[in-house]
This record gives C-alpha cells, structure tokens and sequence, in this order.
C-alpha cells in the first residue's frame, strides 16, 4: 500500500526533517503493508526494536501518514539554563558594535560562576545568539534608522494617473567634467519623474550644489512643451512629492507651488518613504548612461579626475539623449511598460500654464515686497529706476527678481505689472535725468489737473447750495446823526 497524493499533501507544511523522518518511517513499514511480511521481520530488517514498529503500524492506521510525524518536545527552543543567565547572553549579543560570539561567551562563563549557575557551553551560547530576532539585532547594532528602513511597515505611494504624482531629487554624478575655469569637477543631477509612468519629465545639471533655483530649472523643463518632438511629457502636476531638503521647502518653491496650484507633499526628515522610485533613476543613469562616458569614477575607485573630458553641456546632451531615446523607451521592470508610453496610454490631456513667460515669472523669479521711495527701490543694497515708479512713490509694491541677473527688476502693484526697473550700476545703462524730470513733471501736471478738476467741482456744488445774503435795509445805510468823527487829513506841502 503506496501513500496516497492525499498523505503526501498534509506533509506539505512540514519542515524538512520532520517530512524525512516520516518517510523513513513508511518506508520500514512498506514490506509489511504492502508485501505481506509480518511485522516482525520487517523491524529485524530495519534493525528497530519490534515494539517500536507496532507503535508505527497502529500510528499510521490511526492518521496515515501523519501519524509517522515525531511530535516536538515541549521543551523545544528552551535552554536548561536559568533565565538570568540567557537574558544576559543576549544583552552582551546585542551590544554596540556587535561583539563576538566568543567574548560573549568568555563574559557569561565569568558571571555564571560568580552567582554558582550552570557553566554554559560555547554550543549553548552560540544557538542563544543565532536565535535572536533579526530585527532586535537590526536595532541594536545599526540604529533606529535602518530599522525603519529595512523592517518598518510603510505606506508606498501610487499615482492614480500622468501628472498625479511628481517626485524630484538631486544627486552627485560618478562623472568628472571641465568647468569653465579648466579644473575638473563632479556635476549635479536635479531629475523630476511621473510617478504613474515612470517617466523623466524634466532634468537639470549643474556645477553647484542643490538649490531652490536648480530645482525650479528642472521643474520649469518638465512643465513646459519641449523642443524634442520624440519627448511629449509635459504640465503641471497635482502634486510634487519631495524630501525634506531646504531647496524643496524654500518660501520661492512654496509661492511658485501655490501660483501653479501644485500641492507640495515631502517625506519626513530622515525618513524618505517612497523615495525608491526617484533613486532608482538615479542609480540607473549612473550603471547604464555615465558608464561609457570619460571621466566615469563610481564610488571606491581611485580619484580619476584627470580623465575628465566632457565639458558640462556636452554631459547635459548625454543626459537628454539617454532620458528620451533609452530610458523613457526601455520597458519599466515594475510597470511593464516603457515610461512614455504608458504615459501616453489614455489619451493624457495635460494642464498647461497660459504662456511660457508666465511660467519663467514664477519659476525663475523671486517675489519681494518693496517700498517705491523718491530716489527708486531699494534692494540688497541697491537702487532700482524707471520714469513709471514716478507715479507710484510712497506705494508699497511686489518685486520679481531673476538670482542669477540682478541688473533688472519686474515690479508689480496691487498685482499689475507696471515694469522693469533698472539698477544702474549692474545694467551697463542708467535713466537719463531728461527722463526722470519728464516723468517728475508729467506725474505734477496729473496731479495738479486732477486738483483742479475737484476744486472746480467742490466751488460749482458749493454755489449751488449756499444760502442767499438778506437785503439791506436803506436806512440803515444812512449816516447816524451827531457831530461828525475827525479823521486825520492829510498835510499838504504847497508853497515846498
């Protein structure tokens, strides 16, 4: 009698060794199941006792094969040592940095003769040590952060469609490149990605480190239209998803998230939770785009800074050559698809800013308040003119500024342009005096006009309500009798 598909099956969730031992089992009762040999020649043959063997036979009748599964002991996974002495193994295991298995034992060898406890054995010490949680010595050993990294149950992030979600982040390329001084330097890449499709809308490098600027250039990149036909990713997000680093929470990327309607959403300091996504980008450009490019140095190779060939805007090709023809048309691991074409699977009508200049306003300029005074605008210590703020001085008002060029200013009242204000010293021009004294004179002449026009109004309406002057009375305008006053008369000097 062979064991049924059935019997096999309920050894299923056995560990190995229990699953082995009931075979071994079977297999010395198969000659007297199946063959028809007594029972007690079939134990002889085994070489176990015949007690033993009935003990099986009845075992298997009763459950089958399950019946041959030797049962654990209850004392299983318990030392006969005292519980002192096993919280104290693991206490010195779980130590930092993480001790070796020998010292610890050498350590509780001491203590357990000083409280006249058992002498453990190394075994002994070793299989406390082996058992405990993973998770525990994760803790112990490296920190709280990896804990949360490798053993924390997280929430992960899904775009329900293109645009819901962006993510963006920065990172230092394993690429040496020539900088414009000729010394050789190591670039940052600032990338932005769809969530849903896995695609790179947009992407910076530069020679600086992180800023809100960068960010902005990437962020305007991926908004806008591009000038590559092949490239079709494009519009403001729902949401930006970013780390906790300054440049994504500046006062510029809030105003311009707000101005744009994009809700900004950041992982907590420390704690990128569903970052893996934007760093895979990352470590993909590295393996695969920067590998065959001069200048390459991964990270622990030995400094190769004089390989540097490239200058910045020839990496900045490489870069836009490989997110548009490779990685964006390579089927995504997870997704299944290639980025841009599951970006495009729905027929996606993007939301688009109305104009691009718009755009460069609140992405590439920082907003300010300013007080228009009589000699101009004062910013970082410097004046800004033009004929316009003449009429404006005293009003408070919102300057736009470019970082990279101060020489100009846009300026803005009660949210209305008014125009570009010039800073002498930066701009390599100045408003002439002949203009200042025309816009000085043509803002008096309005004013003096508008006063005229109310003073005539105020004169007109006042005749029309005054109240008429009574009559006079005829008489009384006739001299008073009684002797006349003397009045002085003046000397004349005719015969002089």
């Amino acid at each position: 009698m062979a064991a049924s598909g059935v019997e096999l099956a309920a050894l299923g969730d056995l560990t190995g060794p229990q699953r082995e031992g009931a075979m071994r089992r079977f297999a010395v009762l198969r000659p007297y199941l199946e063959d028809g040999v007594p029972l007690a020649q079939a134990a002889a043959e085994a070489g176990i006792a015949c007690r033993t063997a009935q003990r099986w036979a009845a075992a298997y009748r009763d459950k089958g094969l399950a019946g041959l599964v030797r049962a654990p002991r209850s004392d299983a996974g318990h030392r006969r040592i005292p519980e002192d002495l096993r919280h104290l193994i693991e206490g010195l295991a779980l130590r930092r940095p993480a001790p070796h298995v020998t010292w610890v034992h050498r350590r509780a060898v001491e203590v357990a003769k000083e409280h006249g406890w058992p002498v453990p054995s190394y075994s002994t010490v070793y299989a406390i040590v082996r058992v405990l949680d993973p998770a525990l010595a994760v803790l112990a050993h490296e920190g709280t952060k990896r804990y949360r990294e490798v053993y924390d149950l997280i929430h992960r992030r899904e775009a329900k469609g293109p645009n819901a979600i962006w993510q963006a982040d920065h990172t230092q390329l394993d690429l040496w490149v020539i900088a414009p001084s000729g010394r050789p330097v190591r670039p940052w890449l600032t990338v932005v990605e769809d969530d849903y499709s896995r695609a790179v809308a947009g992407y910076a490098v530069n020679l600086g480190a992180p800023s809100s600027l960068n960010t902005a250039l990437a962020l305007r990149q991926a908004i806008w239209r591009k000038p590559d036909p092949a490239w079709h990713l494009c519009g403001i997000p729902a949401a930006f998803y970013t780390d906790h680093g300054s440049d994504f929470t500046s006062a510029h990327m809030e105003q311009a998230a707000a101005e744009l309607k994009i809700r900004l959403v950041f992982s907590l300091p420390g704690q990128p939770r569903g970052r893996g996504k934007i760093e895979r980008i990352m470590d993909t450009v590295n393996t695969l785009c920067l590998s065959d490019l001069p200048g390459y140095a991964p990270r622990g190779t030995k400094d190769r800074a004089g390989q540097a060939r490239l200058t910045l805007a020839e990496l900045d090709h490489a870069l836009g050559a490989f997110f548009v023809g490779t990685y964006n048309q390579r089927e995504h691991g997870e997704t299944g698809q290639p980025p841009q074409a599951r970006w495009e699977a729905d027929a996606f009508l993007p939301h688009m800013p109305d104009a691009l200049e718009q755009l460069d306003l609140l992405l590439l300029t920082v907003a300010k308040p300013r007080r228009i005074h009589p000699d101009g605008i004062h910013f970082q210590s410097l004046r800004y003119l033009d004929p316009v703020l003449a009429a404006y001085v005293g009003e408070d008002v919102t300057i736009r500024y470019d970082p990279r060029d101060l020489a100009e200013i846009r300026v803005f009242h009660q949210d209305r342009y008014l125009t570009r204000a010039i800073c002498p010293q930066l701009a390599g021009t100045t408003v002439s005096l002949k203009d200042i004294t025309a816009a000085r004179n043509a803002r008096r002449r309005e004013l003096s006009g508008t006063l005229r026009q109310r003073t005539s109004v105020v004169d007109r309406l006042l005749a029309v309500h005054a109240t008429p002057p009574e009559p006079l009375d005829p008489l009384a305008q006739e001299s008073p009798s009684g002797p006349e006053e003397s009045r002085p008369k003046l000397r004349r000097y005719r015969e002089e």
